[in-house]
């Protein structure tokens, strides 16, 4: 069973557009706030400090998909539901529920790689550690893919 990790967000008049709700964008923002805190949750520090990952930069996002269903607005209080639905060989994908309360709000899908930037070299994604998946709850075999 994979980690779910919630993250809230208190959402500040600065959030929202001039009709009172949320701009799309910080939705986007939000996300990535749980992604990185997804892993802290697990137990993980730092990307940069991962000390079998020399020169480990993230995990960049390559793609995101996002569905929205409800509005959210000024003084809301929202929680960001994280979890990770598929490890594949050098990406794996993130599902983020955005709830207020028992309303689902927002849902989106980011793919990310695991990536490295040695001195003097471009970054590059690499092969995620079976430990990984392993620490967030997920498969310990990575789904292979091209």
């Amino acid at each position: 069973m994979s980690v779910v990790a919630v993250h809230p967000v208190q959402v500040s008049f600065g959030d929202c557009d001039p009709a009172g709700i949320v701009f799309f964008p910080n939705y986007s923002r939000w996300m990535d706030a749980a992604s990185h805190q997804f892993f802290r949750h697990c137990g993980l520090p730092a990307w940069h400090s991962l000390p079998d990952i020399p020169h480990c930069v993230g995990a960049p996002l390559l793609e995101i998909h996002t569905r929205f269903l409800q509005p959210a607005t000024y003084g809301e209080l929202i929680e960001i539901h994280t979890s990770v639905d598929e490890w594949r060989r050098k990406v794996f994908i993130q599902r983020h529920r955005v709830m207020r309360g028992e309303t689902l709000l927002c849902e989106g899908t980011e793919t990310r790689a695991l990536c490295v930037k040695p001195p003097g070299q471009a970054l590059r994604a690499v092969e995620i550690p079976g430990w990984l998946p392993e620490r967030c709850g997920g498969p310990a075999q990575a789904v292979a893919t091209p």
